[in-house]
């Protein structure tokens, strides 16, 4: 186990800001990207179940995914929720899905994730592993004898807003107070009206949502505006919602693709984006960003480990970053909304293009 600090960096670098990726800049150029291996369906498979496969396979231990930070790698369960909801989303590899979330809910993991509920306490992470065992049909009130909903509940502040509690600092955000809308609205008590207003007031003038408030100037993320329009229609809030994706309809470049910090579409931000816009009512939009996302699948002319990953942007094949991009793309190609994805339904197995 790695010593608390580093570990709490950990969860802030993947449940918090640079999970998000991306700062949205649509008035700059979309540069010249690479084709992938190819960009042909990866069929009989469709390009969902294609990619939960992938990821399937690519499970450590068919149970988790690790990340590299500073040169030792160290189990992620940020990126093996987030390959729940892709499983859940593709009605794929539903055996994996059920192993993925058995590994996040052991106390010894879970509470290196969500904190120990007394000195350390994550709103964020508390807020995506309620959500997951939630899409998994599971009760978030009994995982592994620890009451998610009560906890979240308790990071709630009187203004509203869902802060972490840590000696290490708060890494909460718009992702943080997003997942918190979204799993307690799963709940007979529904999400707090109080918490959903205060996510509708992070609003930027040009109608997007920061990534973290109380900055001095606003600055509307892909990212954040994405899951907060979703959150915001669960809430109840459709108006704020709306503004956030018409936002968001401006952002889309040519291309279907969304951008990053440096102006780069990529799989990440159009993956998130193009969720939001299927579920929020969005449908032409919704199908120009899953074309892009398609662009950037590996078929058939890649390597058989690579087929049915999701590229980052284009570019090589990275496999350090295709995880990630892969479980978010997949929210996208099938844009299923974070408040209606569930896991019945899916069927077990880890599809693979048929290749000749």
């Amino acid at each position: 186990m790695v010593v608390r600090l580093s570990r709490h960096h950990l969860l802030a670098l993947f449940c918090g800001a640079l999970a998000a990726l991306t700062l949205a800049t649509p008035a700059s150029a979309a540069p010249t990207r690479t084709a992938p291996a190819s960009a042909a369906p990866p069929g009989p498979v469709t390009r969902a179940e294609a990619a939960a496969g992938w990821l399937a396979r690519h499970l450590v231990d068919g149970e988790r995914f690790e990340v590299v930070f500073d040169g030792v790698a160290y189990p992620d369960q940020g990126l093996t929720l987030d390959a729940v909801f892709a499983f859940a989303a593709a009605d794929a590899a539903d055996d994996s899905g059920a192993r993925a979330l058995a590994w996040v809910s052991r106390p010894d993991v879970r509470d290196g994730y969500v904190g120990d509920g007394a000195v350390e306490a994550y709103a964020g992470a508390t807020a995506k592993l309620a959500l997951a065992v939630q899409v998994r049909g599971g009760d978030p009130t009994q995982v592994g004898g620890v009451d998610l909903i009560a906890r979240l509940r308790s990071l709630q502040t009187p203004a509203g807003r869902f802060r972490d509690r840590s000696a290490y600092g708060d890494y909460s955000n718009a992702f943080s107070q997003s997942l918190a809308l979204l799993a307690l609205d799963r709940t007979p008590a529904g999400a707090p009206p109080a918490a959903a207003a205060w996510l509708a007031g992070t609003r930027c003038p040009d109608g997007g949502y920061p990534l973290l408030a109380e900055q001095p100037v606003c600055v509307s993320d892909v990212d954040a505006t994405a899951l907060v329009t979703q959150a915001l229609r669960a809430a109840g809030r459709p108006a704020d919602a709306a503004a956030g994706l018409a936002w968001l309809l401006w952002a889309q470049r040519a291309d279907g693709g969304f951008a990053d910090t440096a102006g780069t579409p990529n799989a990440n931000s159009t993956g998130l984006a193009a969720q939001a816009l299927r579920s929020g009512g969005r449908p032409l939009a919704w199908a120009r960003a899953r074309a892009f996302l398609a662009g950037l699948q590996v078929g058939c002319a890649g390597t058989p480990d690579q087929r049915g990953a999701i590229d980052l942007d284009g570019g090589a094949f990275d496999p350090d970053t295709a995880a990630r991009a892969t479980g978010q793309a997949v929210l996208g190609l099938t844009g299923i909304g974070y408040a209606d994805l569930s896991a019945a339904g899916a069927v077990p197995g880890a599809p693979a293009p048929t290749c000749p």
